[in-house]
């Protein structure tokens, strides 16, 4: 990366405010940094974009077949001249026929893609980790990994200074939470009066707080969870969820529809009990939309 696009990458994210189910909020446009990169993954990655490009000649990493995560670290390693290695756990026919969505455009920016049967398939990812040299780089699933403190702590900053130009003093900043990593790093970066609220939308509440564990044994502040809805198996269709996606684009803004809804939902449940107004971090994620929105139809939901 040139020091040109790491400049304009810099750039703050644009604040709008935004009207939903008679909720007054505001919305931080983290979608619009750069259209490779899915919001809050490019402020996971932003310190590989430092790195000098022959620091690494591969990433490593896995996931789900159609991860946000996934998709921007293809185009990380491509504009880096990088190697990717993806694992996966087996994939359906029809998509190893026919690639579509996030796993296609993954697949043309180069990304070297590996099936692993699933019931070895966390055995098999560590010893991958295990053997992997010093020009290699392993990054989590989803990128949880300290090393995404150092962009979320931009985001911070970047959310300090918006509140000090508009005045606002004590509100709520709301992101959803796969593994919560920037839900965690928010809550460490940002003043205390500033209440960092997610839903667990990858597990439930228990899996969220053992990953925050993981990411960050020696403690510290934590979001607050919000979690009325409850478990729900992560990236299955839902109805409420799909009717909440129609709703929030029809007022302007798309979002995507894994983690999205959920996080609005426990927002409108919350009612007026939050602090202060609320900022809505957009993490971007909206290339997702095409395969999940099949997976509805497949399941005979009308997207129409």
């Amino acid at each position: 990366m040139t020091g040109a696009d790491l400049f304009r990458f810099r750039s703050d994210s644009p604040v709008e405010p935004f009207r939903w189910r008679g909720i007054e909020l505001f919305v931080k446009r983290d979608d619009r940094i750069d259209p490779r990169f899915s919001g809050n993954k490019f402020r996971k990655l932003y310190t590989l974009f430092t790195l000098p490009d022959k620091r690494y000649e591969r990433i490593v990493s896995y996931g789900g077949a159609q991860s946000n995560a996934m998709l921007s670290i293809a185009y990380l390693a491509a504009m880096k001249g990088w190697r990717f290695r993806y694992y996966v756990k087996r994939l359906p026919g029809w998509l190893k026929r026919e690639p579509e969505g996030n796993l296609a455009r993954a697949i043309e920016l180069g990304m070297e893609l590996h099936e692993i049967p699933h019931g070895t398939f966390y055995e098999t990812i560590e010893r991958v980790r295990a053997s992997l040299d010093g020009s290699e780089l392993f990054v989590p699933q989803g990128g949880a990994d300290p090393m995404a403190a150092e962009g979320v702590a931009k985001l911070a900053e970047e959310i300090v200074a918006w509140a000090a130009r508009e005045g606002v003093e004590r509100f709520s900043v709301a992101t959803p939470s796969g593994t919560g990593t920037t839900a965690l790093f928010l809550a460490r970066s940002l003043p205390g009066e500033i209440t960092v609220v997610t839903t667990p939308v990858a597990g439930d509440r228990k899996a969220l707080q053992a990953q925050w564990m993981r990411l960050a044994p020696q403690g510290g502040a934590l979001p607050k969870i919000l979690d009325s809805f409850g478990k729900h198996p992560f990236a299955q269709p839902h109805p409420e969820f799909l009717k909440v996606y129609r709703e929030l684009k029809r007022e302007g803004i798309e979002f995507d529809l894994i983690y999205a809804p959920k996080m609005w939902i426990e927002l409108d449940r919350a009612g007026g009990r939050l602090p202060g107004p609320v900022l809505y971090i957009h993490s971007g994620g909206v290339s997702g939309n095409v395969s999940q929105l099949r997976r509805y139809r497949f399941c005979g939901i009308d997207v129409r």
